[in-house]
C-alpha cells in the first residue's frame, strides 16, 4: 500500500481536506495511513432497460439518457429479503438517514503496483489476500505488490484488487490506536462504481467473499462486453456538466451511431467522465480546448463504462446476483444509480445489475450527504482518486 499525506484539495463546491481528524471538525490532526486515504467535508456552497426502468431511467441504444426517479422517497417497498427468506424488507427503511461519519470506496484506476505490501503487517489484512487467491485462483498479492502494470490495469485484475485492497485498509485502520473508534462511527457508506461493492460489503450486505465472487464475475463480464466494441473513457476537466453534454452533442455529430458518447461519471463539478466508442472519444479530446475545457484525462480501463456497451455484462451479473445471499446492510449505502440508499435486497440486486450501464451519480451523491449533515469522510483504499473527484 502506498502511504498518503495529509493537504487539501479544491473541487467547487466542495473542500476535500485528507488527513485523519481524532477531534471535533473544527480542528485536523494527520496520521499517515498505508493507502488509505482519509478526509473531512465541508460544503463550501450549495443493463438492460428492463431492469432499469423501475428506477426511472430512460434508455437508448447507446445508454442512459436521463435519470428521473419515479417518487422514490414517497414509494414503499415490499420483497423477499434474501435468497431462502421471505421476510419483507422495507426499502424506504433508510430514507430519513442523518449521516455524520461516512466510508468512501474507490473504484477502478486507483489501483497501482505496490499497494497491498504494507497490509501484509496486518494479519487481519494479510489474511484477506489469502482468502483471496482461494477464489480468484491466482495469487491477487503478487500482482498487487509488483504487477506488471498492464496485468494490474486489466479490468478483470484491478477490479477485485481494488476490493480487496480497499477492505484490508478498514483492517489497517482497525488495528491502528483510535481506528476501531471511527469504524465505529461510521453511519453512512458508499463507493464509486466498483466501490458500491466494496460499500455493500463493508456495511454486512454480503461477506467478503461473496462479494468477491461477484466483483470476479462483474470484471471478467465487463471485459467481454469491452473486447466486443472498441470503446473507451475520457475524463473531461474544468467544465460543467451542461458545457460537457454540449461537448458530447457536438462530437456526436461527426461519428456514427456505434460511436456516440454521452456522460457516465457525474463526478464532481469540473470533472466528468465521457464513455462511449473509441472515436466519439477522440472527437471530445479533439474538442475540448474549444469548449474551454482545461485538459481531457484518457482513463485507464477497457472500454465505455456506464453505458449500453456494457449491455452483455449484464445478463451474466443478475444471474449470479440472484444466487448470492444479500441481506439488509446494517448502515445506509449509497446507490452509483439513483444516489439513494436501498433496504430490501432483492432492489440491492436490481440495482446493481442496472449499475455497470447506468451513469454514475456521484456528485448527487456527495451533494445529498453534506446536504442530510455529513461532517467527516475517510476514503480507504489504494490511491486518491475520489479526493479529486
Amino acid at each position: 500500500m502506498r502511504s498518503l499525506c495529509t493537504n487539501i484539495i479544491t473541487c467547487a463546491p466542495y473542500r476535500y481536506i485528507r488527513g485523519l481528524s481524532l477531534s471535533p471538525i473544527s480542528t485536523m490532526s494527520s496520521l499517515l495511513l498505508p493507502s488509505i486515504s482519509l478526509q473531512k467535508l465541508s460544503l463550501n456552497a450549495s443493463e438492460s432497460s428492463k431492469s432499469c426502468s423501475s428506477f426511472g431511467f430512460s434508455c437508448s441504444k447507446h445508454g442512459i439518457r436521463s435519470f428521473s426517479p419515479k417518487n422514490l422517497e414517497k414509494s414503499r417497498v415490499f420483497m423477499s429479503a434474501s435468497v431462502g427468506s421471505q421476510t419483507a424488507v422495507d426499502d424506504t427503511l433508510f430514507l430519513d438517514y442523518k449521516p455524520l461519519c461516512a466510508f468512501l470506496f474507490p473504484g477502478q484506476g486507483a489501483q497501482a503496483v505496490g499497494m497491498g505490501k504494507e497490509a501484509q503487517n496486518v494479519p487481519a489484512a494479510a489474511n484477506l489476500y489469502k482468502k483471496a487467491n482461494d477464489i480468484l485462483g491466482f495469487d491477487l498479492l503478487d500482482i498487487c505488490t509488483n504487477g506488471p502494470k498492464e496485468k494490474l490495469d486489466s479490468t478483470v485484475i484491478s477490479q477485485p484488487a481494488i476490493y480487496v485492497t480497499s477492505l484490508a485498509a478498514v483492517e489497517v485502520l482497525r488495528a491502528r490506536d483510535g481506528g476501531q473508534q471511527i469504524i465505529d462511527s461510521i453511519d453512512v457508506t458508499c463507493g464509486l462504481s466498483l466501490g458500491e461493492y466494496t460499500a455493500l460489503a463493508f456495511a454486512g450486505a454480503f461477506s467478503f467473499e461473496d462479494g468477491l465472487k461477484l466483483v470476479k464475475l462483474r470484471g471478467e463480464a465487463m471485459q467481454e462486453a469491452a473486447d466486443a466494441a472498441k470503446s473507451a473513457m475520457v475524463s473531461v476537466i474544468g467544465l460543467d456538466s451542461e458545457k460537457v453534454q454540449l461537448l458530447c452533442e457536438a462530437a456526436n455529430a461527426e461519428v456514427d451511431e456505434e460511436n456516440k458518447v454521452q456522460i457516465a461519471n457525474f463526478l464532481c463539478p469540473g470533472n466528468y467522465a465521457v464513455s462511449g466508442g473509441v472515436k466519439g472519444v477522440e472527437a471530445v479530446e479533439a474538442k475540448a480546448k474549444s469548449f474551454k475545457a482545461r485538459m481531457t484525462v484518457r482513463l485507464a480501463v477497457a472500454g465505455a463504462f456506464h453505458t449500453s456497451f456494457m449491455e452483455p455484462a449484464v445478463s451474466r451479473l443478475e444471474a449470479a446476483l440472484a444466487l448470492t445471499e444479500i441481506r439488509t446492510p446494517r448502515i445506509p449505502v449509497i446507490s452509483n444509480v439513483d444516489a439513494q440508499p436501498h433496504a430490501n435486497p432483492d432492489t440491492i440486486k436490481r440495482i446493481l445489475a442496472c449499475q455497470v450501464t447506468s451513469p454514475v451519480q456521484w456528485e448527487t451523491t456527495v451533494k445529498n450527504l453534506l446536504a442530510k449533515g455529513l461532517k467527516k469522510s475517510y476514503e480507504l483504499g489504494p490511491g486518491k482518486l475520489l479526493l479529486a473527484s
